[in-house]
């Protein structure tokens, strides 16, 4: 005997079959309607690929589409049924030029406000907001079960962050949600079987007296991607991971072997999952990688290995800061002397490793004054150095940092300029 249960899933699964059609559709660009290949169509929570011609097809009874590549800005699209021309979706080329903002900067209305009269002022058209910062803390009243039993909501620095963000959206700025992974002394302190351990056999603490969980645990995983996918909903263009690495110090114990293919695994699983969940929002997804990453072979003994980074990012953001290169790079051994070089170079080298064009590259760039060489601050000269070697490198933009959330216009074009 079939149950009730039964036949009304017989009956939607009937109903959604004689609902759906075929229709196809063409990505192009905007401006010069060239078409759009490897564009990613989003119906149902698919996942198309657009084809070198920039088309796609789809049988199914959805009509709402979001569409998105990268270089152009996101779009969502409506189709009808009963169409037989193929429809288009025109998409706007964009080079995100962003500043950051921390968890308490975001929440400063001096700060915020600084940030967004540079906006209003320069080339700047986007702001990168910690939604889980360096201290696992989120600034906003998140839903997010887990962050509220660990202590992650004890502070609010953003009362209602869709306002802000529909606010921040009305004066047209690209908004990049950052989201700090595996370095969360909230999340190791409350359940340390998640936690890195030291030599010694307790939680390790890293240099800030920091600790971080394992990337091994499919539980952190979880709670991780639930706050993307959280930020994804309010409204973010893009999820930025940032510390998705092991900690590169040696010694440390882990419940599975320390060896560079369980850390690539471990890294490239979680990147695949996160994609994987933020399918349905059609949000770019994006991560920061250590500067070297591009220059060493092996994973850095961190678990980014550049070759595998591309398989589930829109956007891999370097972080080119000329005073993290500590040893420089072959034929420039002192990098805040030739920022030009140094980024030039390394997003050359990375390029040729991955196999990725430039588009799919965003560094990270230094506007803090130098801590390895010889204590020389970064300026108008040194900020537009390094942007005129993003730009030469045909990369998706840059993102200027300064950890205590002090931007000026030196090196910054006026807008328009």
């Amino acid at each position: 005997m079939i149950s009730k249960q039964s036949w009304r899933a017989a009956l939607v699964a009937l109903l959604l079959a004689s609902s759906a059609w075929p229709w196809s559709g063409q990505v192009i660009d905007s401006r010069t309607k060239a078409p759009i290949a490897g564009a990613i169509v989003t119906v149902g929570g698919r996942a198309l690929t657009s084809g070198a011609d920039g088309r796609v097809q789809f049988d199914g009874p959805e009509r709402h589409v979001g569409v998105r590549a990268p270089g152009y800005q996101r779009h969502g699209f409506t189709v009808e049924p009963g169409r037989s021309a193929p429809y288009l979706f025109p998409l706007q080329s964009f080079r995100a030029k962003g500043i950051y903002l921390s968890f308490y900067g975001i929440g400063s209305r001096p700060i915020r406000q600084a940030a967004l009269d540079l906006l209003e002022q320069t080339e700047l058209n986007t702001l990168v907001v910690d939604v889980k910062g360096d201290r696992a803390m989120i600034p906003y009243a998140s839903r997010v079960e887990m962050a509220e039993r660990i202590g992650a909501r004890r502070i609010t620095t953003v009362r209602d962050m869709p306002a802000l963000i529909g606010e921040l959206k009305q004066r047209n700025i690209y908004l990049i949600a950052r989201v700090v992974v595996f370095k969360d002394t909230l999340l190791a302190t409350a359940h340390p079987e998640w936690a890195i351990r030291g030599s010694d056999g307790n939680i390790w603490r890293d240099r800030e007296k920091l600790a971080w969980v394992e990337p091994f645990h499919p539980q952190v995983w979880r709670y991780v991607i639930d706050i993307a996918e959280e930020a994804a909903r309010m409204g973010f263009d893009e999820i930025q991971f940032d510390y998705v690495r092991f900690p590169d110090t040696r010694g440390l114990r882990f419940s599975k072997p320390n060896t560079r293919e369980n850390r690539v695994e471990a890294i490239s699983g979680f990147l695949a999952e996160a994609r994987r969940r933020l399918t349905p929002y059609n949000v770019f997804v994006s991560a920061d990688v250590f500067g070297y990453v591009a220059w060493n072979i092996d994973d850095t003994e961190i678990g980014q290995q550049i070759e595998r980074l591309g398989e589930s990012l829109d956007y891999i953001s370097p972080m080119l800061y000329p005073s993290g290169f500590h040893l420089g790079i072959p034929g420039y051994r002192n990098p805040v002397a030739t920022p030009f070089e140094l980024i030039d170079r390394t997003l050359a080298k990375s390029r040729e490793r991955s196999g990725l064009p430039g588009v799919r590259f965003r560094p990270w760039l230094q506007a803090f004054r130098d801590y390895g060489f010889d204590r020389r601050e970064f300026g108008e000269k040194e900020i537009r150095r390094q942007i005129d070697a993003s730009e030469k490198n045909d990369s998706a933009g840059w993102l200027l940092w300064n950890p205590r959330n002090r931007y000026s216009a030196a090196g910054l074009k006026k807008d328009g300029g």
